[in-house]
């Protein structure tokens, strides 16, 4: 076990794939966990998988568009175990298309999921994190906010680019107590990227020979495990940065 045993943290989108890795490297180092998500089943069978490893879990039914799911996940997290240490921001409805074929609705549910809901949570576990002498927030990105083609992607691209700039603000705002504020990009074996892979073969087999190291990202190893050493004193002077776990294939400079 390291220096994060027995800090908490808050999970969204933890049933599945990228929440589901990063609660089972976190478990490792003996984190407590509040998963949060939108099938319940799920998210209990990642706290089951979270108590094998020793952590404390408490899973909750969760649609991150709305605002009272999201404080009652806080409330649980605080009462149940102790407070809120660590936050990753991962759900997010993903509107895919051309310009002229993403509707209103797809569009504001792709932003009420993603920027809307990151506000909101970073509004609400920062009290508890300043309580506690500080925390870790990490929001999510994806290289497709600065690919060179957006056709297809401009919907997406745009509330991803969103986040970003919420987490640069957060990092301003929130230094003085202790709270670092970080957006990871990353490529991971989710089923959503699976999906894509299917529906996409020929983009998706041109876009995996841009990645330099010549795969995708494992959910735990990866992308789990690299939270986990982002959480850690060696790094605790990084904030406010986009992290790119891609394998090289983004440049967000």
């Amino acid at each position: 076990m390291t220096a994060l045993k027995d800090k908490v943290a808050l999970i969204t989108g933890a049933g599945q794939g990228i929440g589901q890795g990063v609660a089972l490297a976190l478990a490792s180092e003996g984190v407590d966990l509040l998963l949060a998500g939108r099938t319940l089943d799920k998210v209990q069978e990642t706290a089951r998988l979270v108590k094998e490893r020793g952590a404390r879990a408490v899973a909750v039914a969760c649609n991150v568009k709305s605002a009272d799911d999201l404080a009652a996940a806080v409330d649980t997290a605080v009462r149940d175990l102790g407070g809120v240490d660590i936050l990753v921001n991962n759900a997010q409805e993903v509107p895919l298309g051309l310009l002229d074929d993403v509707t209103d609705e797809a569009f504001m549910a792709g932003f009420e999921s993603g920027p809307l809901a990151s506000f909101r949570l970073m509004k609400m576990v920062r009290p508890h994190m300043a309580a506690r002498g500080g925390g870790t927030i990490f929001n999510f990105a994806s290289s497709a906010g600065i690919r060179w083609d957006m056709a297809g992607y401009g919907c997406y691209g745009a509330i991803k680019q969103a986040t970003r700039v919420l987490t640069r603000a957060g990092a301003a705002e929130w230094g003085r107590q202790n709270i670092r504020v970080l957006t990871i990009a990353p490529h991971a074996e989710s089923p959503g990227l699976k999906m894509w892979f299917e529906n996409n073969p020929d983009e998706a087999a041109a876009f995996f020979r841009t990645i330099p190291l010549d795969r995708i990202g494992r959910l735990e190893e990866d992308i789990g495990r690299a939270i986990v050493a982002l959480c850690g004193s060696d790094l605790s002077y990084l904030t406010g940065a986009t992290i790119p776990l891609d394998g090289g294939q983004a440049n967000f400079d």
